[in-house]
């Protein structure tokens, strides 16, 4: 069993405990900013941590595009660059997440306050990661959207989806997205860049 389908079962696992018991599981391993130097844990575990039943959207969104686009990636970078871009991208993304909630002017005017005692979860922000590493060794990459009909290129819908909508929909931890996009579109530039050495020196 590859990275792929391990992090597909303990996601999957995890959402069927958290349904069970959602007040356990998220206190436990949800990311709180405002309690983050007590659970320091959570800047890891709050990625394997998604809503409860009856809302998947939420897993299936975040699963369905770990299984075809990190299984892409893969193919493209091999194990270990993506299994760095997934889970530091993910680190990285619960990180901005703090700094935002902790930072007065960089603070959600919707939720100033509320926001340092809100849980955070979900693998969003590693999946951003992926996409952005994408974007930048496929840039011409298109992506069907349900329920959109034609294709579309990754960066829009990584855009649309993971900045302006997140930003817009109450309750979406856009800063997140947004860290993990940021260090995945860095990731890409890198093994682009490694990808044109290897070709030059053969």
């Amino acid at each position: 069993m590859g990275p792929i389908g391990f992090l597909l079962i303990i996601n999957f696992l995890l959402w069927v405990a958290t349904s069970i018991k959602p007040a356990f599981f998220i206190g436990l391993f949800g990311l709180v900013p405002g309690y983050v130097f007590a659970s320091p844990w959570t800047i890891v575990t709050s990625m394997f941590i998604h809503s409860p039943f009856p809302r998947l959207l939420h897993i299936l969104g975040n699963m369905f595009s770990l299984y075809f686009l990190g299984t892409y990636l893969i193919r493209l970078v091999g194990t270990g660059r993506f299994i760095i871009t997934y889970f530091v991208g993910g680190i990285i993304g619960s990180l901005f997440l703090v700094i935002f909630a902790i930072t007065p002017f960089l603070a959600d005017i919707r939720f100033i306050g509320a926001q340092l005692y809100l849980p955070a979860i979900g693998a969003s922000g590693a999946v951003a990661a992926v996409c952005g590493s994408l974007i930048i060794l496929r840039p011409k990459m298109k992506v069907f959207i349900i329920p959109i009909p034609i294709p579309l290129p990754l960066w829009v819908v990584v855009i649309f989806l993971s900045i302006i909508l997140s930003a817009i929909v109450p309750g979406v931890a856009w800063q997140a997205h947004l860290g993990g996009l940021a260090f995945g579109l860095i990731t890409g530039f890198f093994f682009r860049r490694r990808q044109r050495r290897i070709l030059f020196d053969l």
